[in-house]
């Protein structure tokens, strides 16, 4: 069909008002509902024209089915609409034929009024149609985001009722732990009130032995000074004397040391013991909801460290100051267990250097009454082959978790204060306890403190 058959088909259009560059420009102005009208309008008609009357792009979307080639064919079919001279007017005439009371029906709806002046290419009556489907689907639009709202509105309303009525079943629950947590806080306050007594008992003893000391003290400078008026009758005498006089001064020194020390470890015992109470505290207010209070009472074991060691969580270098360590209170020793055996006896059979381990630490945890663990890899252990020993622990690792990340875990359970001695030479073991605030100890040392046993 030729572009004046169609004029002749089609009653009321122009054939000479526009072409495809009008209706390119009715289609690049109008609404998108409008250009689905006009897709939907065109892929019917394609389907039923002869193949030989489409342009070359819109033949292979004429074969499809009816709802794809709308669907999908929507894209083609436009820009052929735009492109294509003559194409429009022979999709008019098929529908003025095949389909007049589809095409113009009784009553128009306004979106396919408007379809239908793009494809005959009537600017005039296009104009006025496009505009008022332009407000249609503005006004869809603003409903739709409206509507939206709405939900969003009612969802929010539902959110807020929950969260109330969580907000009261909370409340409620923290009512109704109030009269536990009194308890147990005056518990905790009980025992306070008990170690404040030992306390004083312990300063009360430290007090009569230092006078007592002092005591003697005077009476050895009194001897002295009397030995010292008969030298020259007896110089041995008065040299025998100065020696006890010098043994006495360095007994009353150490037993101040040790005086002092002793009132160190019941202050830490007792602020250990008053952490502990707070962190029951802390616990409890987290849980049900309550403010903390940060204040700390006295000093935590670890500020100790300081004056224990020359350098706080700095490697030990020898014995002595690993002896210091081990005498804190409360302090718990870790031991990397191969990398000291295969430090000292890397000769012996893995079995035999655990026993040998075990057997030479346990008179130094008795005599020290550390807490003290032993770590070894649990990588193709069966059963437990080591002789449980009083006063030592063994643990090994899990499979598939190597001991040094055990010992960082045990490092990591501890209470914050405790002092945490970790013997081992790994770099990375060294390294890490250090920055969780333990001690660390070459392994070399602890087999050279062993060796004096």
């Amino acid at each position: 069909m030729v572009a004046g058959e169609e004029a002749d088909a089609a009653p009321g259009a122009d054939p000479s008002d526009g072409g495809a560059a009008l209706r390119a420009a009715l289609l690049d102005a109008a609404p998108e509902t409008v250009r689905s009208r006009v897709a939907d309008l065109v892929s019917r008609a394609v389907g039923q024209m002869p193949s030989a009357d489409l342009p070359a792009p819109v033949r292979p979307i004429a074969r499809f089915a009816p709802a794809k080639r709308a669907k999908v064919g929507s894209g083609p079919l436009l820009s052929a609409l735009r492109s294509v001279d003559g194409f429009a007017e022979d999709v008019v005439a098929w529908w003025t034929e095949h389909r007049p009371e589809e095409w113009e029906p009784p009553v128009v709806e306004p979106v396919h009024a408007a379809a239908v002046a793009v494809l005959r290419g009537d600017p005039e009556a296009a104009g006025d149609l496009l505009r008022d489907a332009g407000e249609r689907a503005d006004v869809g639009k603003l409903r739709a985001e409206r509507d939206a709202a709405l939900t969003r509105a009612d969802r929010l309303a539902a959110d807020l009722e929950r969260v109330t009525a969580e907000r009261d079943e909370a409340r409620a629950r923290v009512r109704d732990a109030t009269p536990d947590l009194s308890d147990e806080v005056a518990k905790l306050r009980a025992r306070l009130r008990e170690q404040g007594v030992r306390v004083k008992q312990a300063e009360t003893t430290a007090a009569d032995a230092a006078h007592r000391l002092e005591e003697g003290q005077g009476h050895l400078v009194r001897e002295l000074e009397d030995l010292r008026r008969e030298r020259g009758r007896d110089q041995d005498a008065v040299a025998a004397a100065e020696a006890r006089a010098r043994r006495a001064t360095a007994e009353l020194e150490s037993a101040r040391r040790a005086a002092h020390e002793a009132r160190h470890a019941d202050d830490a015992r007792l602020a250990l013991l008053v952490d502990t109470v707070a962190g029951a505290a802390a616990g409890l207010r987290h849980e049900l909801g309550l403010r903390a209070d940060d204040q700390r009472i006295g000093p935590r074991p670890a500020e100790l460290v300081g004056s224990a060691a020359r350098a706080p969580m700095a490697r030990v270098t020898d014995p002595a100051t690993l002896d210091r360590l081990l005498a804190l209170p409360e302090v718990h020793l870790l031991v990397d267990g191969y990398n000291v055996t295969k430090t000292g006896w890397p000769a012996l059979s893995l079995s035999a250097q655990r026993d040998r381990l075990v057997a030479a630490v346990a008179p130094l945890a008795a005599r020290t009454h550390a807490e003290t663990t032993l770590v070894f890899d649990g990588a193709g252990i069966s059963g437990v082959p080591t002789a449980s020993i009083r006063g030592v622990r063994v643990l090994f690792s899990e499979p598939g978790v190597i001991a040094d990340d055990l010992i960082r875990t045990l490092v990591d359970a501890e209470p914050e204060g405790r002092p945490l001695v970790v013997v081992t030479s790994d770099r990375a073991v060294v390294d890490s306890v250090r920055r969780r605030g333990a001690h660390p100890v070459p392994s070399s040392v602890l087999l050279e403190r062993l060796s004096r046993i």
